[in-house]
This record gives C-alpha cells, structure tokens and sequence, in this order.
C-alpha cells in the first residue's frame, strides 16, 4: 500500500510541476471564453445535486466516467443510463451511454453521446425584419476506457467528437480527458486527477480557432467508517489563479483626493478567489447496499457570479435524491443557478444483467 501510495503522489507532484511550466492567464472571468462550454455541464442528476461535479467516487455509476474515465471499474459492467436535464429558456440537455468490462485486459470501456438543444430563435436581417426561425444545437460522441493498474491505482481517458451548428455556422472539434485514480477500499478514501477537455477545433465557425474549456481538476473523497456519509472536495481550474470575474458595469469610486476606493481588502479578495475553485458535497447513504441517498452541494463560483445583490437566494447550492427500485436506480437533482431558473435533471439507469 505504501508504495502505490508513493507512486501516486509521485504522479500527482510531477503533474503539478508541470502545470507550474505552462503559461497561467492573469485574467480573471472564465466564462466566455471558450467553444463547447456545453461539455462542461454535468452527466447526471447525481453529478448536479453534488455541485457540478463528482470526479472522486468509485462505485457502479458508470455515468461518472464522464467527469473521470480512471472511475471505470468492473461493478459497472452492462451499466446502461438515461439522463435529460431542463435548463433555463427552455434549452435541454442529456447524456446517455453504457459500459462494459473487459476482464482478460482488466479494463472498462463505455461509450456516451451528450447533447444540448438550445431551442429556437427568431431569424432577422440587418434591418430587424423577421425572415424566420432558426435552430442551435452541439453533441458529443464519447468513447473512455478504465484501466485498475494495482489494486488502489487506476488510469483512464475519454475521446470525444463534437459537433457544434449555431445558426448556418458549424464547427467540429476533438476533446480528451485523462484522468488517474487512488482508491483505498480498507479506509474509503479516494483521490484523483483529472485533466479535461485537452484537445482543439478541427474546423472553426470561421478562420479562427478558438480555445476548449480546458480544466485542472484534483479532488478527495472520504465515506466515514461510523456514520453512512461520504464527503468530497474537489479543487477546479488548477491551472490558473486568478478567476475572480472583473465587472465591467462596476463603478470605480475615488476620495476627495482622486484615491480609488476599495471596499474589499487584498486578504477578502484573496479568501474569495480561493473558494472559487472548490466545490464541496455530500451524501448520506441509507439502507442496505446504499438503496436511498441524499445529497448535497456547494459551489462557490457559482454562488459568487449568480448571487444578485441585495437579494438573498440559493445560488452555489444543489441538492437531490436517489433512489433503487428493483432493477432500476432513479436520481433527481436540483442546482440554484439565479433568481431566473433552476437546473433540473432526471437520470434513468439500470444493468442489463440483472434482467437475465
């Protein structure tokens, strides 16, 4: 144990050198900046009533492969899943896929298709004469496989097509996701590391690539051995400090003497920015084999960027259920995104095995 432990922390020290070698943008705002943002929404009900994000959890949700492909293990073997989510605006969202086990290569592969359709919209000229409707949509085709190297350390990485059209303009890009995984069954603790959306634009909307939503992920997970909770923090955009967004609306006040002022000082601005890159949740499991779970979750960015002010709301959190019943397992997530809509999502998933 000691020595894969090693190995593992080997790996991770000599991943974050090299992060600390790569160029790190001193912009804040990390919104809009990006093509395929759609990629960075969550593949499951369970995965949105968690904050966003779940990257740390090794069961049989094979939906979890998404987020992290070293998560593939054999207990999601012939796992088939459903997911749609109802956005604001009337945009939807889903993620549909299955794994399988290969046992002689000790890997598991899946397979997934993501999609979003932002609905219709209204066609006018320079003018602002209506000549129409028009649609937008984006997809995804996944394909990831899991390897268990030993017993507690895993490796996997995804490949993923997508297909964007906005309007008459189209782009097609390719995406990976590596991601590598230490898993201790005796004390129920996980950590792992994930590099997402590292890939390109094959062909741009027009002569200008533009960046994917490139993200550092490293996060833990603990189920206490007393109590039926497990807990996860999960650190994001590890490649970049600075993500405060700079308000171009906010107004500058100076003194009497022309000094700007500011009412939040260095070290606020400091604590603010750090709890940005941290998503933290849980879940209460209950019953035998874990047949009800609860969940909940906090993402400071989101609550930071979607809270209004002066006005209290829910923004940064999320929560949800799931529940089995016989074959099936059932989740509902609900996330606090604004004043002006919530995220809801649905997840279908079952094993075909156990219909034979």
């Amino acid at each position: 144990m000691k020595t894969t432990l090693y190995s593992f922390f080997k790996i991770i020290s000599l991943t974050f050198f090299c992060i600390a070698l790569i160029k790190v943008e001193v912009n804040g705002q990390i919104g809009g900046q990006h093509v395929y943002d759609f990629l960075n929404l969550p593949a499951s009900a369970r995965v949105n009533a968690l904050g966003g994000n779940l990257i740390t959890v090794k069961d049989d949700d094979a939906s979890l492969a998404f987020h992290n492909p070293s998560l593939l293990n054999p207990s999601m073997h012939q796992e088939l899943f459903f997911n749609t989510g109802l956005y604001v605006a009337g945009i939807n969202f889903g993620y549909t896929g299955y794994a399988h086990h290969v046992d002689k290569w000790k890997t598991t592969l899946h397979g997934a298709m993501q999609y979003i359709s932002y609905g219709k919209f209204i066609q006018a000229d320079i003018t602002g004469t209506n000549t129409g409707e028009f649609k937008s949509s984006e997809i995804a085709l996944t394909t990831g496989a899991g390897y268990q190297y030993s017993d507690k350390l895993s490796f996997g990485a995804n490949l993923k097509l997508v297909y964007s059209k906005l309007e008459s303009y189209n782009s097609v890009g390719l995406s990976t996701d590596l991601g590598v995984t230490f898993a201790d069954t005796t004390s129920n603790f996980t950590a792992t590391l994930v590099f997402k959306n590292v890939g390109l634009q094959l062909s741009a909307y027009d002569d200008q690539r533009e960046p994917l939503p490139f993200d550092v992920q490293f996060g833990i997970s603990k189920r206490l051995k007393h109590v039926p909770f497990r807990f996860s923090v999960i650190a994001h955009h590890l490649q970049r400090w600075n993500i405060l967004y700079d308000d171009p609306d906010s107004v500058e006040q100076t003194s009497l003497f022309g000094e700007e002022i500011n009412d939040r000082s260095n070290f606020s601005l400091f604590i603010d920015n750090f709890f940005r890159h941290f998503i933290f949740n849980g879940e209460v499991l209950i019953g035998k084999n874990d047949v009800f779970k609860l969940r909940l979750g906090y993402n400071h960015l989101r609550k930071a960027e979607l809270s209004v002010k002066n006005l209290g709301s829910f923004a940064g959190f999320s929560t949800g259920v799931g529940i089995k019943i016989k074959q099936f397992r059932i989740d509902y997530g609900i996330a606090f995104y604004h004043l002006a809509g919530n995220l809801n999502q649905f997840t279908l998933s079952t094993n075909i095995n156990r219909f034979k």
